[in-house]
């Protein structure tokens, strides 16, 4: 074989490759492409969330000056799939209770789950905390709030979703959903309905803001 057969081999053998390099990124361009224009024409709505309801176990504020919060709380919440042609993988979702924006409570995991269209899940953790430091103002205010029979308390949930379209899964993204809850300490039986021994059941079926 001569050089010049040599060099006429191997400049078809670029461009073969050439032309195999070119078709993948066409290919991927247009699998993209297809994607996005049904993620455009689909317009995903993000989850609904309703806080149902929420029974008290215990709410204590102690110290001198008061400034550790003992609570307890099983609060139901229920989040809706607006979404006919998108399912939601809530890879991580946590719920607690704020008051002030500071977090009073630790953090409460809901196990790991996808939301079919239209579907809808209902969860019911308990949030807590014991002797838990809050802020000097804030402790304050708690204790004035307490007297004064209403807490106005935020339930939140954190968490991270992906929505599915058919075969094709997105990237993670952010959910914040915030919930407002009010106790009323002042007069029990008229607030919430009595479920045992120091705890109360309050009824609120109001929906949430919710952030993607």
């Amino acid at each position: 074989m001569t050089s010049k057969d040599c060099g006429s081999h191997s400049h078809s053998r670029r461009k073969l490759i050439r032309r195999i390099i070119w078709s993948i990124i066409i290919i991927l361009f247009i699998i993209f492409l297809t994607i996005l224009l049904i993620w455009a024409i689909l317009q995903p709505t993000k989850p609904r969330f309703i806080l149902q309801d929420a029974t008290v176990y215990a709410f204590n504020v102690s110290g001198n000056p008061p400034n550790l919060l003992t609570s307890n709380f099983q609060v139901t919440l229920s989040s809706r799939n607006p979404n006919d042609k998108i399912g939601v993988y809530y890879d991580r979702l946590e719920v607690y209770a704020a008051y002030q924006n500071q977090q009073i409570t630790y953090r409460t995991s809901i196990p790991p789950t996808y939301q079919g269209h239209k579907e809808v899940n209902i969860w019911s953790p308990f949030v807590y905390g014991t002797s838990v430091p809050i802020a000097p103002f804030n402790g304050v205010s708690l204790d004035g709030d307490q007297e004064n029979g209403v807490i106005r308390l935020d339930i939140r949930a954190d968490g991270r979703v992906r929505w599915k379209v058919g075969a094709f899964i997105t990237g993670k993204y952010h959910l914040y959903v915030r919930c407002q809850a009010f106790i009323n300490f002042g007069n029990k039986a008229a607030a919430g309905v009595i479920v045992g021994d120091n705890a109360v059941k309050y009824t609120y079926a109001q929906g949430c803001s919710v952030s993607v």
